[in-house]
């Protein structure tokens, strides 16, 4: 799967974090938390890597500078999103002839032997998308992965939506995403951001390729400590020390 591109979300402030930093520069094992995720991808043979860049971008690329696998900038001036962020690069996957997997930058435990997993279920059943999710203990606060009787995906419903039955549902969308190319460009075309936050969000991607008939699946191929998210300082002393523990230090 070297034809495969990487999309990696990196334009927030991070605002809970209580820090002047980009949220994916804050430090992780003594790196930006950033630089984890790039390696993992590169681990997993992606090799063409495209980072979202906003707020303080340069800072952004200067981190980067120095990392000796080639990176493309695309740069959010307005935080409007997920999918606008995806929108954003556009211009840069139009002649992307493999697939796209689109990850956050500030996952630092993304696991490589996660991505080629999801890769390798990709290129044996070719879905339109396929999303990485992980089984978790408690799922409080995160969208739910709801599939019918016979286990086929049927969508994702975030926590604050759902059913008591669905909150009961312990496999979690984690913003892991593996997509056709052409069909990554034809749901950004139909994205809407009618929504309370009038934003664009890329889980809406899901609902609009199964409503145009094409194949979405989900795969429950992500690790326990892929679970663990940074929105504020306590989670980054969390991450920071389970990472250590694991030996990235």
């Amino acid at each position: 799967m070297n034809d495969a591109c990487a999309v990696v979300l990196a334009a927030g402030k991070g605002t809970r974090m209580k820090s002047d930093l980009p949220k994916v520069l804050c430090p992780v094992v003594d790196r930006p938390m950033i630089h984890f995720v790039l390696d993992a991808l590169e681990k997993a043979g992606i090799h063409r890597k495209i980072v979202v860049v906003g707020y303080e971008a340069d800072k952004v690329r200067e981190a980067l500078a120095g990392r000796k696998d080639s990176i493309e900038y695309v740069e959010q001036t307005e935080q409007l999103g997920t999918g606008h962020a995806v929108q954003m690069c556009r211009p840069a996957l139009e002649s992307q002839t493999g697939p796209t997997i689109v990850v956050a930058g500030d996952s630092p435990l993304i696991q490589p032997t996660s991505l080629k997993k999801l890769l390798d279920h990709f290129r044996e059943t070719q879905p339109a998308l396929l999303l990485g999710t992980l089984e978790k203990d408690d799922p409080t606060g995160l969208g739910r992965i709801v599939r019918d009787a016979d286990g086929n995906f049927m969508g994702i419903v975030e926590h604050k939506d759902a059913t008591d039955q669905q909150r009961a549902v312990k496999e979690v969308n984690m913003s892991t995403y593996l997509f056709q190319t052409p069909d990554l460009l034809d749901s950004l075309n139909q994205l809407s951001c009618d929504n309370a936050q009038a934003e664009y969000y890329l889980t809406d991607s899901a609902r609009l390729l199964r409503e145009a008939g094409r194949p979405v699946e989900a795969i429950a191929v992500l690790q326990q400590c892929e679970s663990l998210s940074i929105n504020n300082p306590d989670e980054l002393r969390l991450v920071d020390e389970k990472m250590r523990t694991m030996g990235y230090a």
